[in-house]
């Protein structure tokens, strides 16, 4: 006994009443995200959805014709630089900038707001600086290597862009994996589709597609969502019921049939299908943020910020909606599933983007031909299976942290 009273020290008393004031000054949502992650589940969907989002950002350096390093004439260039857009740096920039506001402890809004600086300063001077050839020839590099033109020569590990179709090996089309009838010797691990550009390639640069489409239509509908449902559960009255007939006309669109129509009549943009099912799903998030408003409203800490006179847009944003955002990330999870199911189901129907690649678009070759391509089946739908599993699994993670008769019954 004796022992263990020695054991505390000042130091480990400091060390536990640091730690005991960093859990209570964490948010609600926090906390949640914190037990959610726990759970092999939610811990294997965002491995994916992590490698999957690597993998997109550095789709140019690892599927690409433009070589990444060449020597001609002793002089050393870089293709795949000079044809990056400003798609690429900007997604790069990004991608990096999360890791590093990763590790710095501030909080999340000025997060957001140091991102979102960044990314829009990104677009700006790359829309400026940059200015890739408009007119693309893959075949040249093959060419002269096979010249002996280049001193030496860096591919990226799959030698090929998703829109080169290879016209220098001759008549090219539907190959399966590992199988080459071109004029020249070439390996396509995952096959070629009917143009005859390589799977594995395609597959990589439409992650960016598909993660694409469901971040930024999630965005627009959350960020519709909370400020809609956030006024809705904190004035209630008649801005509750003028909000409620609003979601319910929203509701009541049909987004599919929407993006259906859109594409029948309009060009087939990729931002208009984010905006479409950005702007009809908003109404879900809406209903969550309303009813955790509605409750803590009631709170203590809620009518004190107000009694002090903080602004209406400081009691919303910064108080109450840490505390009642973890049902929303829920439906979010589900609704970034959703909006890839979406945009796959338009591709798989030939009414999704033209020359672009997209998983549905691949999945929608498997059967166009007289016989099945098993291969335009099987790693395409693969993908996004695994792609939707990855996001359920880390919702039903946080519906789990978040309910509290689960709670009980795993106690």
């Amino acid at each position: 006994m004796n022992n263990r009273a020695n054991d505390v020290t000042p130091e480990s008393l400091l060390a536990d009443e640091q730690q005991s004031e960093q859990a209570a000054n964490r948010s609600y949502a926090a906390q949640v995200l914190r037990e959610a992650f726990t759970q092999w589940g939610a811990r294997l969907g965002f491995f994916w959805i992590a490698l999957l989002a690597t993998v997109a950002v550095l789709a140019p350096f690892l599927a690409n014709s433009h070589p990444l390093l060449l020597s001609e004439g002793s002089v050393i260039s870089s293709p795949m630089l000079r044809h990056m857009t400003t798609g690429d740096v900007t997604l790069l920039t990004i991608f990096f900038t999360v890791i590093v506001l990763s590790f710095i402890s501030v909080r999340f809004y000025q997060k957001v707001i140091a991102l979102f600086a960044i990314g829009t300063t990104t677009v700006i001077v790359a829309f400026v600086l940059l200015s890739p050839p408009q007119l693309t020839v893959y075949d040249q590099y093959r060419i002269k290597q096979a010249a002996g033109a280049y001193d030496w020569v860096i591919h990226a590990p799959i030698p090929y862009s998703p829109k080169d179709y290879i016209r220098d090996a001759g008549d090219t089309g539907l190959e399966a994996p590992l199988q080459s009838s071109g004029t020249t010797e070439r390996t396509h691990w995952l096959g070629t589709e009917e143009n005859g550009s390589d799977v594995l390639s395609r597959m990589i640069h439409a992650s960016r597609i598909a993660l694409g489409i469901g971040f930024i239509a999630t965005g627009i509908a959350l960020l519709i969502g909370v400020v809609i449902g956030g006024l809705m559960g904190f004035f209630s009255g008649v801005v509750d019921m003028i909000g409620m007939r609003l979601v319910e006309i929203f509701e009541a669109v049909p987004t599919l049939f929407l993006l259906l129509t859109f594409v029948a009549f309009f060009d087939r943009s990729l931002y208009a299908m984010m905006v479409i099912i950005g702007v009809t799903s908003w109404p879900g998030y809406a209903r969550f943020v309303r009813a955790e408003f509605l409750r803590l409203r009631q709170q203590e800490f809620v009518q004190a910020a107000t009694a002090c006179g903080l602004p209406l847009r400081s009691i919303l944003f910064r108080h109450m909606l840490p505390n009642g955002i973890a049902p929303i990330l829920v439906a979010a999870s589900f609704g970034v599933a959703s909006a890839i199911l979406a945009e796959a189901t338009l591709s798989f129907l030939g009414l999704g983007l033209v020359d672009d690649p997209s998983w549905g678009q691949m999945l929608n070759q498997a059967v166009q031909s007289s016989t099945f391509n098993w291969w335009m089946a099987l790693f395409p739908g693969g993908a996004i299976f695994l792609t939707v599993f990855a996001y359920n699994l880390m919702g039903e993670a946080l519906r789990d942290a978040i309910d509290p008769n689960l709670k009980k019954s795993a106690g």
